[in-house]
């Protein structure tokens, strides 16, 4: 490729005129050879910086991408600016599908793969048949937030890296302390002598930060809030069942139009509640954490957190699905008295205990009749990995310790008196704040009332939107043209 600007690449291919903050430097630093990590917050345009340098590489981009979800939004996204040269592979590909988007590696740009399917030896051996120009992980943070949890895979990605003979790597992430950012170089062998670190501030001035302490009488609150708060939302539960109960309530009590969305769905029908949101058709979503990640819905105007999110960095990218247009939302905590209990019991589920690990390294015959439990799973790698029972143990001691510390400091930016974004920013190790007009619920008395609806109206959406059956009619016909053009 003859020599070409990048900010006249960056309008040529994607449409916008200049850089936002890191980009640039991400991408320089990824043609030049190096490896990166890249904390951009959420919504600055993360995408950008592994898209781009792809037009000025030979190869194919390798992303790897812990949500079906997450890469539905990106190979649709990529779509519709008109490249045809990509792909997904994970759990929702059929067998016949995977031979073909593996037969014509050759020709494509950019291959989507969860941190699973890209385990598997016969992927491995055909993706070692192409040029590799970069192996990007996205929302990096999983491999220290999910990996010890209950996806051992994104342990394994530094593997994948060597079995690929050290392809250039690019790790993103919104949230992640110094002590993370150092888990994901370790995890994914970054050699410290080509390794360029690009990090920005997770703050985002124009989410407003709300704390509403409740006393049996939050489902009242939530109700009293989505009632009267503008715009989209999204309301994130740590239980399921809750998240379906409370959609069923709000949809009788609003008349807003209102959705739940959690792992137990379908996956019909969670791509139908994501396009519906998208479009405008739902105005609410009910959802634990498996929604969100990646839907790029620019005019979120509030989130609400209905139970306390188990660490920073989650409530950090939860909110921050909030205001992508960069115009003003506001981000809810509901707290109530014992809510921390719910979390505490979640975590307890999480992790394998010391009698656990020691029957199952005693017994790694009997692993394949309980091999759906994630407990059993993260168990299996630290005995596949060879790491002895009694370290094991230890990392499991360590990994509940740093839990409880994470959900004390959440119950501590609760009830702190002073401002509650300087808190948060202190957790990221950011000293600095500039505490701006309207900033929380701390600093501003009756903060919320800019965001309150001016009449009892509610806006339905536009016809001239596409519903989501429209949106994918479309999403096929672009598919089958695809498929009937390059005989994928």
């Amino acid at each position: 490729m003859k020599t070409i600007k990048l900010e006249d690449l960056l309008y040529q291919k994607f449409g916008y005129p200049t850089f936002r903050t890191g980009q640039k430097e991400a991408i320089e630093a990824a043609v030049n050879g190096k490896d990166t990590l890249v904390m951009l917050p959420t919504g600055s345009g993360k995408s950008i910086c592994y898209q781009l340098p792809a037009y000025l590489k030979e190869g194919l981009v390798i992303v790897i991408s812990p949500l079906l979800s997450l890469m539905q939004d990106q190979v649709e996204g990529l779509k519709k600016l008109g490249e045809r040269r990509v792909a997904a592979l994970n759990s929702l590909s059929s067998s016949g599908e995977k031979r073909r988007i593996l037969k014509q590696l050759p020709s494509l740009k950019f291959l989507f793969v969860s941190p699973e399917m890209v385990q598997y030896d016969f992927i491995i051996q055909r993706l070692l048949t192409v040029p590799i120009a970069f192996l990007v992980v996205d929302e990096a943070h999983c491999i220290s937030q999910w990996g010890l949890d209950f996806r051992p895979d994104y342990l394994k990605i530094g593997k994948v890296k060597e079995q690929l003979k050290h392809p250039v790597t690019m790790a993103l992430t919104a949230t992640a302390t110094k002590a993370v950012r150092e888990e994901i170089k370790t995890s994914l062998q970054m050699n410290p002598a080509n390794t360029e670190e690009l990090i920005h501030s997770v703050n985002r001035n124009e989410i407003k930060l709300v704390v509403e302490r409740c006393e049996g009488n939050k489902d009242a609150k939530l109700k009293e809030y989505v009632e009267k708060l503008n715009g989209s939302g999204i309301i994130y539960f740590s239980s399921k069942k809750k998240a379906d109960s409370a959609a069923v309530d709000l949809r009788q009590q609003t008349g807003r139009t209102v959705e739940s969305y959690h792992s137990d769905l379908e996956a019909d029908d969670k791509i139908k509640i994501q396009q519906q949101f998208l479009d405008g058709t739902l105005q609410v979503i009910c959802a634990t954490s498996a929604f969100g990640m990646g839907v790029d819905k620019p005019d979120v105007r509030y989130v609400i957190h209905y139970h306390v999110p188990a660490n920073p960095e989650m409530y950090l990218q939860e909110i921050g699905r909030c205001s992508r247009d960069r115009k003003e939302g506001v981000a809810v905590l509901l707290f109530e008295q014992g809510d921390q209990f719910i979390q505490k019991r979640l975590q307890e589920d999480a992790l394998p205990d010391e009698s656990l690990l020691s029957y199952l390294y005693k017994h790694p015959e009997k692993v394949k009749a309980f091999q759906q439990d994630p407990k059993v799973q993260i168990g299996q790698f630290y005995y596949t990995s060879n790491v002895p029972l009694g370290s094991a143990i230890r990392q499991m001691e360590l990994r509940k310790q740093l839990k409880e510390e994470q959900l004390s400091f959440m119950l501590q930016y609760i009830h702190h008196t002073g401002c509650k974004r300087a808190f948060l920013l202190r957790y990221f190790e950011e000293k600095t704040c500039e505490q701006k007009e309207n900033c929380c619920s701390t600093c501003t008395d009756h903060l919320l009332e800019q965001f309150i609806k001016k009449d009892s109206v509610i806006k339905q959406s536009s016809p001239l939107v596409l519903n989501w059956k429209e949106r994918l009619q479309d999403l096929y016909k672009m598919n089958e043209q695809s498929t009937n053009s390059r005989k994928i």
